[in-house]
């Protein structure tokens, strides 16, 4: 039977190109719901608390139905479950642009996108961790930065499309522009499909058929929660998403409460995006190189961010606030770049799936706590400042879990190592003996 081996390129660039355009249609449109909070606010009349949880149900939906795309995928595949969740993002949007209620919103925009987006994102990272091995960082790292190139675009369009259409028809725009992700969906070639001529998949299909059914050997793998650096790595993804969420959504707002111009927040959108996409780049590249493992370099990446974000409301001059901007775009670039293709350094390539699935179930807790939370602080406050500081605590918590996840892990390989040795030097004594 012919293995299975990653390619390494060929058309695993194309799985790469594919999975750039799904994750700047799903994540990138999820980055800029901002520029709808205080339209959305002001049309319903409602606390700022109660707006976030539009932002909050599609971040819920999105972690929540990770382990139903990771099961859907293995089952099925990769490409079907895309192309389910574009037609699910676009009906989520479409339907939304008829504001019949704000619980509608958490309906459609929460619910329906946050489903569609989770459908088309897991499959797609999913895609390219199986089609790469030796340059899998850097291969994430282009991908996932179409999160940044397309949030770059969106930000002065959504607001355009805000001013020309109101928020109503931007919505409906948007529903169209995500029925794309069904054509990239198409253009993702199964692995197996593409390694096996038609000879060989008729023999494997003969010698095998009363074996092993193709596509039903393993459904989800629960036991991986049995790893304590997973169940580390669990705690990490639920204080990191607490954190995580918070910057995007209250940037628009925070800005907003300063005076500055209409387009100047998203003008700072956009700069956000420029400088994630860079941190992305630079962070997949070093990486790449392996001149330091990728948890020591997430954990580098995590503290720095919570700091800066712990910084950024102190000053509020323009100027001033686009650096720590930038600064915090670079940064969350470095830790989206390696955070997910870490989770390969602890449950190894087969339970990849399973263990993203895992990941994402749990980080929804912090992603659905994390935007109201600090919804609340800001009514309270009246400030928007409380919210930075509430993301900037979260994330330097966060980093603790990783710290601990690295040493699990080396203390482990450690053991192996000492294992391996022991058995060696006792079957080589056993060969002098005789």
């Amino acid at each position: 039977m012919k293995s299975r081996r990653p390619p390494d390129g060929g058309y695993g660039w194309m799985v790469v190109a594919s999975a750039f355009f799904i994750i700047g249609l799903t994540v990138a449109v999820l980055k800029n719901f901002s520029l709808f909070f205080l339209d959305i606010q002001s049309h319903f009349g409602v606390l700022t608390s109660t707006t976030s949880w539009v932002t909050s149900t599609t971040i819920v939906t999105f972690h929540l139905g990770a382990p139903v795309a990771s099961v859907l995928t293995i089952q099925f595949s990769q490409r079907v479950v895309i192309i389910v969740g574009g037609l699910l993002s676009a009906s989520g949007m479409l339907l939304a642009s008829l504001d019949l209620s704000l619980p509608w919103l958490y309906l459609t925009m929460g619910i329906m996108q946050g489903m569609g987006m989770c459908f088309s994102w897991i499959p797609a990272n999913s895609m390219v961790s199986h089609y790469f091995v030796q340059w899998r960082p850097i291969a994430y790292a282009i991908a996932s930065s179409g999160e940044c190139v397309f949030a770059i675009l969106f930000s002065p369009f959504f607001q355009w499309l805000i001013e020309t259409y109101s928020w109503q028809g931007a919505l409906l725009i948007i529903g169209g522009l995500q029925l794309n992700l069904c054509v990239c969906g198409a253009l993702m070639r199964p692995l197996e499909a593409h390694e096996s001529t038609l000879q060989d998949t008729k023999d494997n299909l003969e010698a095998n058929a009363a074996e092993l059914p193709p596509k039903r050997k393993v459904i989800f793998q629960f036991s991986l929660m049995r790893k304590p650096e997973l169940l580390l790595y669990i705690l990490f993804a639920i204080f990191a998403a607490a954190g995580f969420f918070i910057p995007t959504l209250f940037l628009v707002p925070f800005a907003n409460s300063l005076g500055m111009d209409k387009y100047w927040p998203a003008f700072i959108l956009s700069m956000l995006a420029l400088a994630d996409l860079a941190g992305r780049l630079l962070c997949g590249w070093l990486a790449n190189m392996r001149l330091v493992r990728n948890l020591q370099l997430l954990t580098m990446a995590v503290t720095l961010l919570g700091v800066v974000l712990l910084l950024l409301p102190i000053s509020h001059k323009y100027w001033a606030i686009l650096v720590f901007v930038l600064l915090y775009g670079f940064l969350f670039g470095c830790v989206v770049a390696i955070h997910i293709t870490s989770i390969v350094d602890i449950v190894a390539l087969e339970g990849f799936d399973s263990g993203l699935g895992l990941f994402m179930l749990f980080r929804s807790i912090g992603g659905f706590i994390g935007p109201p939370a600090a919804g609340w602080l800001v009514d309270q406050t009246n400030d928007y400042s409380a919210a930075f500081y509430l993301s900037g605590v979260c994330l330097i918590t966060s980093a603790v879990f990783v710290v601990l996840v690295d040493r699990v892990i080396q203390r482990r390989t450690l053991v192996e190592a000492e294992v391996h040795t022991s058995d060696v030097q006792d079957s080589s004594e056993a060969g002098e003996d005789k």
